[in-house]
């Protein structure tokens, strides 16, 4: 299983290397359009772009640390490495968020003069277009290989997507004697960068201080709770390590049953939960039944 879970890890790397091509050309063509036509819809959007970049290459670093096979001072492992990629990207994003949010009310504090050219609107189309189809590759790579962070960049991808079309709409509606709406724009653009990098750090945060999806408790407790001999499921917790998921299950069974059988038990409920779930590793507890 080991190897399946690293050569899906090594397949996720070029999911992240795409999104970082991507939003290196991106960045680029967006500031350098954006001053030449004076747009800060398109600036910050090109900004919201290069912090992708630095969110993208902490995704590729962490997934590449996480193949690092477990050490004497990672027992279990390094697969948590990606999550603490992804917290730092979300401390980069947020940073350059606010830095947008500065600049947008900087510029309707001071009024904006003149509405942008309209290259900065074909460009805020290109750029949607191609993200949208980074995001259609990504979520298809994140369904193959099973992988949390390659959907959550394809998630990310989309966001850009969308905000490129609100840039357009804004540059658009500036044409129309609202120069104000660009920097407005800008303002919303910001807004969405530091929710972005709120989401990214919520759901790291989540993952490293071991919470879990309690729905996915329930469906793992019946399904122990169908199997045959299996009296009860006294207690069951689960953490992730990365995006393998670990189970600690303790379950009651017939007291007057050998070890031999208890143990056949116990080995049925980590193969159910191991084959139906995908679990990475289960740790069952055999306890008597105090109720014959």
């Amino acid at each position: 299983m080991n190897e399946q879970k690293y050569s899906n890890l090594k397949l996720g790397e070029r999911g992240a290397i795409i999104s970082i091509i991507a939003y290196l050309f991106l960045s680029i063509v967006k500031l350098v359009v954006a001053n030449l036509s004076h747009s800060e819809a398109l600036k910050a959007d090109g900004l919201n772009n290069s912090t992708d970049i630095l969110a993208s290459i902490a995704v590729l670093v962490g997934l590449r640390l996480s193949q690092k096979p477990a050490d004497e001072d990672h027992p279990y492992g390094h697969w948590k490495a990606e999550m603490v990629a992804s917290m730092f990207a979300s401390f980069i994003m947020f940073a350059v968020g606010v830095q947008v949010l500065f600049s947008a009310a900087h510029s309707i504090w001071n009024g904006v003069e003149e509405a942008p050219d309209m290259i900065s609107v074909w460009t805020g189309l290109l750029s949607s277009a191609i993200m949208y189809f980074v995001y259609r590759y990504n979520k298809k790579l994140s369904l193959k290989i099973k992988s949390h962070a390659v959907m959550s960049a394809a998630k990310d991808n989309l966001s850009d997507a969308w905000v490129s079309i609100g840039t357009v709409i804004g540059i658009v509606g500036s044409q129309f004697n609202l120069p104000w709406l660009d920097p407005l724009t800008a303002t919303i653009v910001g807004m969405l960068i530091c929710k972005t990098a709120w989401d990214i750090f919520k759901d790291a945060s989540h993952q490293l201080t071991d919470g879990f999806d309690q729905s996915l408790i329930s469906e793992y407790k019946e399904a122990i709770s169908e199997i045959n001999d299996v009296r009860n499921v006294k207690d069951i917790k689960a953490r992730n390590y990365g995006n393998n998921v670990v189970v600690d299950t303790v379950i009651t069974v017939n007291s007057n049953l050998d070890i031999q059988t208890a143990h056949d038990i116990s080995t049925k409920v980590e193969k159910k939960l191991k084959e139906d779930f995908e679990i990475y590793d289960v740790h069952v507890h055999v306890e008597p039944n105090e109720y014959i």
